[in-house]
């Protein structure tokens, strides 16, 4: 007979059911996992090597968790995964507000009629989730010493100890994230494993994070083409804002950065797309200024980041990504003043043409007048064709783009954001009109 169609004591007893604590429950279940090399978290992905085999560890030894980490690192996620490892059923005495093992009941039926059990009783034989654990009032911290050291409760007015069965799980940001609060020592000293969270230590790990949490629909998914190399540059803001000198380190800078970030970029190209009458479309450099209202809410700056101004700060985290991801496919940019060769000549036959012309990119073209507009510079396509000789058409002309605003961020041409286009010129000429950005 299955479990969940037991519905008496002496049925249970028949079965040779043994209860075991929720501790020896995930335990047993990860130890069953681990042999058949099943993967507990799933989704959860940059982790393999370090958090997650501290975290089995942790449970395998039977203690209570505390996730400590910047925001935006899949703490509450991993939280809510640890319920894969709890059985799918456990037999209850029926009525029991406490989940009561009929082997072993706790709560005292005679005196339930006068008893209202919380969150925390009710949760027995359970695993309970505490997020933000410093926002916690001291006082309500306290009121856990005992249930982690002593494993259970004492209810003001009457005289019995009520043992609990529970996995606490709890998440937390460093210390010094925010003045809302601390754990408190004693309660620090009562959770026996603290674990350290991290954010994706590379562009490759990053991606596949925000392509599994992106919500794209898909009428995007087929008319909207996105390059690896924006994929790149998309990631690569989060980078920068956690280096910047404009940020503040010590909040850190949310994986929800990029997943936001990557929504609001395709929403860019689609609503361009759309205005223009193309059926598809291949997302540009210049549809990255557009995902500023998704960075500007998920950085905390510091008092010059402050001063700067939100937007001035993401525009510029933009143009260094940009500026860090170009020398992966024109390392020339970095020493091209002192190259004497035939490739510094395609480039600076490229910068020359800007001396007396000008080009307005601006933001709908379609993707005819797109490509119509970066043919008048002469020598991009050429040079774009001999360095990647085989890129498809759309791949040539965002190349192309990439390779302008590489080559403004660099300094060799002046790049003007304006409210519907990016212009760019003469670096010379733009100094004396005083339009450089």
């Amino acid at each position: 007979m299955s479990i969940q169609n037991i519905r008496s004591f002496g049925e249970l007893k028949a079965e040779g059911y043994k209860s075991k604590s929720i501790k020896d429950e995930l335990r047993d279940n990860l130890i069953q996992k681990i042999k058949r090399n099943e993967n507990v978290f799933k989704g959860i992905y940059g982790y393999e090597d370090t958090v997650i085999p501290n975290i089995e560890r942790a449970i395998l030894s039977r203690h209570s968790i505390n996730l400590l980490g910047l925001r935006g690192q899949a703490k509450t996620r991993i939280a809510r995964l640890m319920t894969q490892l709890m059985d799918e059923f456990i037999p209850i005495v029926a009525g029991s507000e406490v989940n009561d093992d009929p082997f072993a009941p706790v709560s005292y039926f005679g005196q339930n009629l006068v008893i209202h059990f919380g969150l925390i009783p009710r949760a027995n034989r359970s695993l309970f989730v505490i997020n933000e654990l410093p926002d916690l009032q001291a006082r309500i911290q306290v009121a856990l010493f005992n249930i982690l050291q002593e494993g259970d409760i004492q209810i003001r007015g009457f005289q019995f100890r009520f043992p609990l069965d529970i996995q606490f799980m709890f998440t937390a940001n460093p210390e010094d994230y925010t003045n809302r609060g601390s754990i408190i020592t004693p309660l620090k000293d009562r959770i026996q494993s603290q674990i350290m969270t991290h954010y994706p230590k590379t562009i490759e790990l990053a991606k596949t994070i925000t392509q599994s949490e992106a919500k794209i629909s898909d009428f995007q998914k087929n008319a909207i083409t996105i390059p690896e190399i924006v994929k790149d540059l998309l990631e690569q803001i989060s980078f920068e804002a956690r280096e910047s000198e404009f940020v503040d380190e010590k909040s850190g800078v949310s994986a929800r950065l990029s997943i936001s970030a990557y929504e609001t970029l395709m929403s860019a190209a689609e609503r361009r797309m759309l205005k223009s009458g193309d059926s598809k479309t291949t997302v540009r450099i210049s549809d990255l200024m557009a995902v500023i209202p998704a960075i500007i809410g998920k950085i905390e700056m510091v008092y010059e980041g402050e001063q700067e101004g939100a937007v001035n700060v993401s525009y510029a985290l933009i143009r260094s990504a940009i500026r860090t991801q170009s020398l992966t496919f024109f390392p020339q940019l970095k020493d091209l003043k002192k190259l004497k060769n035939n490739s510094s000549e395609t480039y600076n036959s490229v910068i020359n043409w800007f001396s007396s012309n000008e080009l307005n990119l601006l933001n709908d073209l379609s993707e005819e007048k797109f490509c119509q507009e970066l043919d008048q510079v002469e020598n991009l396509k050429s040079l774009i064709n001999e360095k990647f000789n085989t890129l498809p058409e759309d791949g040539i002309y965002l190349m192309m783009e990439y390779l302008l605003h590489a080559l403004s961020e660099y300094s060799y041409l002046s790049k003007t954001q304006l409210e519907k286009s990016f212009q760019f010129g003469d670096l010379l000429s733009s100094m004396f009109s005083g339009d450089i950005d």
